[in-house]
């Protein structure tokens, strides 16, 4: 097996049959990370109570781990001077699809800890090229809608997926190993499908091939830290939540998933239109607002002992504000120079994950304290995230990339 050596400009792949294009490559890329890694998310938590013995402290450090290769998604620099991202991006989803297939061969704390490693590294670095290829493959008018779709056929995969585990976990008594080995399987095959069936796709811009920080990124920066921090409490510990304090089985935390994903699947391309429409600062912001009150309600479950229909509710609000995220995206997209694309979404991979390396295993101990009390911090850095967001102009474009410099590019 090997890559197919054509090189093809951008412009000239647009005008490819369907199956050939750029964004279809996009779409398929989309469907095979979720078939593995939200397989493997959905199943986690029961599979470390039931086979590991895992608690918060062990699910903690598992999800710092985990997050240690964000960290240094910063390496995708060094390895796009040899290899094109294109071809890192598959090779990465191989890595992921492979690892995920094997979880259930390691029960154990310490060899959860290095097939999560393994795995992470391949999800990691495919989603910092994966970024940067959509910013760079996306004329910036489509933009907005084409990620809603890539979002929405993300989900249909999962739900496809998901649907699936519902149906036939309990039916067929299906085990871990199977349920692993099929999903991670999956996402090999499709990874290796678009080796052999696309073309190298070459954008007009040729990227800077070295670390790139810019001054006038910083909005940028903070909202992609923000965004890290935030929402590691989010999927490390809502669904941990579900499953330890309502005992949530398999098929019932999967069926969970089943209607995020579904949720998503029709919603993500209004979104894109939303955001295409009303900007990326009112996109945001109306995000951030209904993260504060998902995270103050998860809060309010264990401080006034609200239902598990109320959890299950906030959680699917939860992912659905989530899904806005690709605003930043575009917000990006619209200020950055086209060079910068591929070093600055490997910076900003690294910058967003800076708090989840250490954030998951400390609030493993507050959780053990206090679980509400993660939820209530939570709710604080949703609202750090809103005011960043209330600084992005109206019209965000190289030279106004914050309310600042708009206002003064405006008195010029």
């Amino acid at each position: 097996m090997g890559f197919p050596m054509k090189i093809v400009e951008l412009e000239t792949a647009r005008s490819f049959p369907f199956w050939q294009r750029p964004t279809t490559l996009l779409f398929l890329m989309a469907a095979a990370m979720p078939l593995a890694f939200a397989t493997w998310s959905a199943l986690l938590n029961n599979f470390v109570i039931e086979r590991a013995g895992f608690t918060g402290v062990e699910i903690g450090w598992l999800h710092t781990v985990r997050e240690i290769p964000g960290f240094f998604a910063i390496g995708v620099i060094a390895i796009i001077i040899f290899m094109r991202e294109q071809v890192l991006g598959l090779v990465s989803l191989l890595m992921l699809g492979a690892a995920s297939a094997v979880t259930a061969w390691f029960p154990t704390f310490g060899g959860l800890m290095m097939v999560t490693l393994i795995s992470s590294i391949g999800f990691h670095y495919f989603e910092t090229v994966n970024q940067s290829l959509q910013l760079q493959w996306l004329p910036k008018d489509r933009a907005p809608q084409i990620l809603g779709w890539i979002v929405a056929i993300g989900s249909g995969a999962s739900l496809l997926s998901y649907g699936l585990l519902v149906a036939t976990w309990d039916v067929f008594n299906l085990s871990y190993n199977t349920v692993y080995l099929i999903s991670g399987g999956a996402c090999v095959a499709i990874a290796i499908y678009c080796m052999i069936a696309f073309p190298q796709f070459e954008a007009p811009e040729p990227q800077l091939k070295k670390m790139v920080l810019r001054r006038r990124y910083w909005l940028y920066y903070a909202l992609q830290f923000m965004s890290g921090a935030r929402r590691q409490i989010f999927l490390v510990f809502a669904a941990f939540m579900m499953v330890e304090r309502f005992g949530l089985e398999v098929h019932e935390v999967t069926a969970l998933f089943l209607i995020n994903f579904l949720a998503n699947m029709i919603f993500a391309p209004v979104m894109g239109q939303v955001v295409a429409r009303f900007g990326e600062r009112n996109a945001l912001a109306f995000e951030y607002v209904g993260l504060i009150i998902v995270f103050l309600a998860y809060g309010g479950i264990y401080y006034f002992g609200w239902g598990v229909v109320l959890a299950a509710a906030l959680y699917v609000l939860d992912h659905l504000f989530f899904a806005l995220a690709f605003a930043m995206k575009t917000y990006f997209q619209k200020i950055a120079d086209p060079g910068d694309i591929a070093p600055t979404a490997a910076v900003a991979f690294t910058i967003n994950h800076i708090a989840a390396v250490f954030l998951p295993a400390l609030l493993g101990y507050l959780w053990i304290v206090s679980p509400g009390g993660v939820f209530v911090l939570a709710a604080g850095m949703a609202f750090v995230s809103l005011a960043l967001a209330l600084m992005i102009p109206r019209n965000p474009a190289p030279g106004r990339e914050t309310i600042f410099t708009a206002k003064f590019a405006a008195a010029e």
